[in-house]
Formats: structure tokens, sequence, C-alpha cells
């Protein structure tokens, strides 16, 4: 009687298993904040259209090849890395001295293992060099120096700091710091970097591969005129990165600071596992109802292992774009498109 139970319950895990693996997906995001369509030339919007599609595809393509979600989300946003739309890898926003400083974290839902990279200036895809801390060193965060002298030992080939010089970037760095010797008070310097058109353009992917793993990556060029070394939520571990196969995985995009100090990747996904909630609403109310009144803006993406996606966001608009198994390409900007 008893092998009996145990066969039955071994052809039931065998069945979720294979209906599990029917499902597969990503979801990528390229940055929240106040995007209006009257700022925005229809040659832009066709730009950014192209460059979230081609991410996108180029990720389902290689999950549905039974690539990794791993995989699947560091092609993707290596993609986003490479457009100078984003702020991230080649399009990566000025630091306070006219300088670049990328941060990038990825995660395994498998295992939970983490790689995050913070403060590099040297790294073309800073999104392929935190996978290379996850995979092939003993720690999760490095930073600086010495995440380019890692970078080195691993075969990384550094690229000049002014690859990530851009025009449309340098103009917006001038100005942050302008208004920043107007500002008389801390106060006031921190009214600058609430402004929008400092704080975002942050790119990210999640994953569900056919062996029903998760995975999630985000990549940044942080804030502009960011000064004192000053590192965001895109490379913790839990607040702008995080993969659980027994619950989801996000990538967030948003003022960082808030995002740290409310733990919201992981936060999302402690809810959707111990309340039992759906990832549509543990990423409402986390965006919603626990970021906003306190003001905390920015978005999410999320999936779980069952395919369930979520792409929520407290701001005028997102950059974002899904395809999964049950749902044909789809692309966004705007709150309502």
């Amino acid at each position: 009687m008893k092998l009996k139970a145990v066969l039955l319950l071994s052809l039931i895990f065998i069945n979720a298993h294979s209906i599990a693996a029917d499902k597969f997906g990503i979801v990528i995001h390229g940055g929240a904040g106040t995007i209006k369509k009257e700022n925005l030339t229809d040659e832009k919007l066709e730009a950014i259209n192209t460059a979230l599609t081609k991410a996108t595809e180029a990720g389902y393509n290689a999950l549905e090849n039974g690539e990794s979600s791993l995989d699947a989300i560091a092609i993707a946003i290596n993609i986003l890395e490479d457009s100078p739309i984003f702020n991230a890898g080649l399009g990566a926003v000025y630091t306070y001295d006219g300088l670049h400083a990328l941060d990038a974290s990825i995660m395994d839902g498998a295992t939970r293992n983490a790689g995050a990279i913070a403060g590099v200036a040297h790294i073309k895809n800073p999104i392929e060099l935190a996978r290379a801390v996850m995979d092939k060193s003993v720690h999760v965060m490095l930073s600086g120096a010495g995440a380019e002298e890692f970078a080195i030992q691993q075969g990384f080939d550094l690229v000049p700091a002014d690859y990530f010089d851009t025009p449309h970037r340098y103009e917006a760095w001038k100005k942050a710091r302008q208004r920043l010797a107007e500002a008389k008070t801390v106060e006031q310097q921190a009214s600058v970097y609430l402004q929008d058109d400092f704080r975002y353009g942050t790119v990210g992917a999640v994953a569900l591969d056919k062996n029903g793993n998760l995975a999630a990556g985000t990549s940044t060029g942080g804030m502009t005129a960011k000064r004192f070394d000053r590192i965001g939520d895109s490379p913790v571990i839990g607040a702008g990165t995080w993969a659980d196969n027994t619950s989801c995985a996000v990538s967030a995009t948003g003022h960082g600071e808030y995002f740290i100090r409310n733990h919201v990747a992981a936060d999302i996904c402690a809810r959707v596992k111990y309340q039992n909630k759906s990832v549509k609403t543990a990423a409402e109310e986390v965006i919603q109802d626990v970021l906003k009144p306190i003001g905390g803006t920015g978005g999410v993406i999320v999936i779980d292992a069952q395919g369930n996606f979520t792409m929520e966001f407290n701001t005028p608009g997102m950059y974002r774009a899904v395809k999964t198994t049950d749902k044909k390409l789809e692309v966004g900007i705007f709150a309502k498109n």
C-alpha cells in the first residue's frame, strides 16, 4: 500500500513538473519615471520600442531553445546595456565629478546564489561581471577597483572610461550640477536628486525557463551627479533584485534609497511565499501602499514559477516588455498605452 502511495506521489510530481516546464517567459524593464508622450519624438519612441523588442525577443528565443533563465536575462540585459537610450552600460549617467560608476546584480532562483558589482568604470556589460562574481568567487558583492581587478583575472576586457560618454547624459549632468550649486541647504540638494530626470533609467529582466527555474538581474548607471561613491538599490540583493523558485523573481527601478530602506524586491516575494498572494497583488501592495505614501517612486517587474507576471509602477510611465508562452510580445511605456 505504501509503495502504491509513493508511486502515485511520484507520478503527481512528474506530471506537475512537466506542466511547469511547458511554461516559460521573460519580462524586462528600462526604467520608470515621469515619462510623457509629449516629451518623446516619434523617432525616440520608435528607438525605445525597437530596443525593448529586440531585448525581449532575444531573451525569449534563448528560453525557447532550452537555455537557462540566467542566460536569458543576461542576453536581454546585454542588449539594453549596449543601447545609449537607457541608464545602464553605454547610456550610463555621469557622477558629480563627471565620471561613470556602474552597478549590477544577478540572482539564481534555484539556488539563491547571487552576484553583484558596484562603482565600476571600465566594464562594458556590468551584468556579465555580476554573474562572474556569482559563479566564480566566494563573495556576493565586489566594488570599485577591486571588482575591476577581479574582472581582469576573469579575462574581461576593460573599456576606456569615455566609452560611456553620451551627449544627452552630459547635458543632464551639467543641468544637475547647476541646480546643486544653486541649492543652499542639504534639503534643497535632496530636492534636486528627487527630480525624475536625474534618478531613472535602470534596466532589468526576470525570467522563468523550461526547467521551472527563475532568475532576476538589474543593471544601472545610478543617479545623475551622485556623490561620495553613492550606491543605489540595483546591486543590493533583496532591494533591487531577488529570485527564489519558491516565490518569484523581481527586478526594480526607481529612487534607490527608498527601495533599500524597504527591502522592496524581497518583500514582494515574501508576500507571495508566506501570505500566498499573487505576484500582482504583492507588487501592487509594496509599490502603491508601502512606497508611494512615503515618497518612494518607481516600479518592478515580477514573474513566478507558474509563469504569472506583473509590471507595477507608481510613476507616469515605465519602459517595459513581456513575452511568455501564454502572452504574445507586449511593449509598454506609459501608464496607459
